[in-house]
């Protein structure tokens, strides 16, 4: 039986979160789903983050689920990457998935 696929990995993400450098994040968040179920991303508390950013982890999150895979992060988003959430209105279009995701928060009705 092989053993591929069946791990977590995490991945500690650089200080700035941006433009200059999504196509390596998209690269390195791909290559840690091809061999593990599981992938946390390590958000720096203090990570200047954009819209790539946000728009990278989304789109990740998209292709995780359907492949039966899971995103996560480390901890709720904070600091700028919190306000990047808030300026672009995702937050207030977030469902309990987003929530949960993006702010650790459950939701109940």
């Amino acid at each position: 039986m092989s053993a591929s696929g069946q791990y977590i990995d995490s991945i500690s993400l650089p200080d700035v979160l941006s433009i200059r450098n999504v196509s390596d994040l998209k690269q390195r968040i791909t290559e840690s789903f091809s061999s593990n179920n599981s992938v946390i991303l390590d958000i720096p508390e203090n990570a200047e983050a954009d819209l790539s950013f946000i728009q990278l982890v989304e789109s990740a999150r998209r292709q995780a689920k359907a492949a039966n895979k899971t995103l996560a992060l480390g901890a709720p988003a904070k600091g700028h990457v919190l306000k990047v959430l808030e300026r672009a209105g995702f937050i207030e279009a977030f469902n309990g998935d987003d929530t949960k995701f993006w702010l650790h928060k459950e939701v109940t009705l």
